[in-house]
């Protein structure tokens, strides 16, 4: 692990990618993860709903951009902020120039990977000092956070503060959120966040997802809403074997029988399949709702289209001609980490989040100082121009008791409003890295967090909200630089589906209806199942409930409108 960088990281497909990516391993977890949760008027969370609709916008609050600090590359096309240059310290700026807390506690219930710090260490003295909170954290252990949440949200005990992250939105927790959790409305919407500055920083798209059961309940972490699957490659091999990056899926084929030698325990790739949905414009599958759109008038779901089954398809040639690394073909490589083997070369190209792109070449600066990870452009499978689909721009949420005094929400907005400074603040560095000399050290513009630093600044307050999303590395500025340009290029073929920035919870009768499709796709692209056995799925999925359910989400579009553009 090196914990030189702050980064957000965008949305991610998997627990799995979002627990090796930087948001967890280096200094900020952001980003987040496939979300199914409660929304729309008083609705339990049973029957389901939307947040979207006329009077959504009515519950936002007012967006004002940041101007504390300016970033070194602008968003643009929905991608990350971006800083080049070397941290200077001495320069930081202010962000929060007074408490805004009032002195009192807050106890926070949040998922946690890892060993806790003891609760009196430096860095939470440090952060409640700055914030004007005590702040006490009842952290859990984020590998088995669904038991425990489930356990405190059915009681009558709950914490001031609980985070939730997506994929911790099954079951009965969109109805518990709705039930348990106060309107902080009254507190940000409109103008009023603006007594909460960096808040008001944080994308209106960001919000929208924060709104549950008609209210705004929910303290986002932002997220680029661009595609975050990277097909990473080892360019410093491509440029001494003179390999070329591939412009088609032809192209790819005929570069994955050029790299393969099984002899020589070199093979081309691992298992391409997210990569190959994108090349082939398949619609997301990281979040029930994105994978439906409306398309020549008709509510289409992504394993319905020809698309779909063309991605598998070539996938499974991948497999079958042997280009795939046996890891892959075993599975490993969705348990495993990789990059070992990755840096010996023996694959030469997976596809995995953008964040792996810094974390994998800090890895090997030191012991592999020709190693460079860099990452394609994604295809277009004919050779065109890529039809890319849009995550959704916040996945991992901070809600307030329903309890709550007014006090207690106004010292909570206090800790947000800190731990959503954006970068380049005093406030940044303070919730990321921890107190200068004693959590970390500067040298050269690069900061490096020291042994404690490493032990006790670690997904806590950078859980209860999140500045917008931000590439920064100040070790390696041409990565930060190459990532956000990359997210650049992408935006431009990004389009946002029908559901887009909608929170909303499918009828309960419905949850399990689509489980059984990713198994299904990767016995296929393995050999094990037939392209026949995914058309017989689809057609079964529609007449146990696929067709009823297209009729639930017309019905949602009919009456709330589609999503911006």
């Amino acid at each position: 692990m090196t914990p030189n960088t702050a980064t957000s990281a965008p949305s991610a497909p998997s627990r799995r990618s979002f627990l090796a990516s930087t948001a967890v391993a280096a200094a900020a977890v952001a980003g987040g993860m496939p979300l199914l949760a409660a929304c729309g008027g008083s609705d339990s969370g049973s029957g389901g709903g939307t947040s979207a609709g006329k009077s959504a916008k009515k519950l936002l609050p007012a967006y004002v951009a940041t101007n504390v600090v300016t970033p070194d590359i602008a968003a643009k096309n929905g991608s990350a902020v971006g800083f080049t240059s070397k941290l200077d310290i001495a320069g930081l700026k202010t962000s929060v120039p007074k408490k805004l807390g009032k002195g009192g506690k807050v106890s926070i219930m949040s998922p946690f990977w890892g060993s806790p710090p003891k609760s009196d260490n430096a860095y939470y003295k440090a952060m409640n000092d700055l914030i004007g909170v005590d702040v006490e954290w009842q952290n859990q252990d984020g590998n088995t956070y669904d038991q425990k949440l489930g356990a405190v949200l059915a009681s009558s005990d709950i914490p001031d503060v609980v985070v939730i992250p997506g994929w911790n939105m099954g079951g009965k927790i969109p109805s518990a959120i709705i039930g348990k959790f106060a309107d902080l409305g009254p507190y940000l919407s409109g103008d009023k966040v603006k007594d909460f500055p960096n808040l008001a920083g944080i994308p209106s798209d960001a919000w929208q997802r924060c709104i549950f059961g008609g209210k705004l309940r929910g303290l986002p972490m932002p997220s680029s809403y661009v595609a975050n699957i990277v097909p990473l490659y080892r360019k410093d091999i491509f440029d001494k074997e003179g390999y070329q990056v591939p412009t088609s899926a032809d192209e790819f084929m005929a570069l994955a029988k050029e790299i393969t030698n099984a002899k020589a325990k070199r093979w081309a790739c691992m298992d391409m399949k997210w990569t190959a949905f994108n090349a082939w414009g398949v619609l997301s599958g990281s979040e029930k709702a994105l994978g439906w759109n409306m398309v020549d008038g008709k509510l289409i779901y992504r394993v319905e289209t020809q698309e779909y089954l063309e991605a598998l398809e070539w996938t499974r040639k991948l497999f079958a001609a042997g280009y795939v690394h046996p890891d892959a073909k075993l599975g490993k490589s969705q348990s495993t980490d990789p990059g070992p083997k990755f840096a010996a070369g023996e694959f030469l190209i997976y596809n995995q989040d953008i964040s792996q792109w810094w974390s994998r070449t800090a890895e090997q600066a030191t012991q592999n100082p020709d190693y460079k990870i860099w990452g394609m452009d994604i295809f277009g499978h004919d050779g065109g121009s890529p039809t890319l689909w849009a995550g959704e721009p916040a996945n991992i949420f901070a809600f307030v008791s329903k309890k709550a005094s007014e006090s207690v929400i106004r010292d909570v907005l206090a800790v947000a409003n800190a731990t959503a400074a954006p970068y380049g603040t005093k406030e940044y560095m303070l919730t990321n890295y921890g107190v200068e000399g004693t959590h970390y050290t500067v040298k050269n513009g690069v900061p490096t967090k020291t042994d404690q630093g490493n032990n006790e600044v670690i997904n806590a307050y950078v859980m209860v909200a999140s500045p917008t999303a931000t590439i920064a590395h100040p070790d390696f500025p041409e990565v930060a630089k190459a990532q956000v340009e990359w997210q650049q290029r992408m935006g431009a073929f990004t389009k946002k589906s029908s559901f887009y920035g909608m929170q909303i919870t499918e009828p309960s009768r419905y949850t399990n209806l689509s489980n059984d499709f990713e198994q299904l796709e990767d016995d296929i692209v393995r050999g094990r199942k037939k392209i026949s056995d995914m058309q017989q799925a689809v057609s079964d999925w529609k007449s146990k409930g696929g067709d009823a359910l297209r009729d639930w989400y017309k019905k949602l579009l009919d009456e709330n409108g589609p999503a911006a553009s």
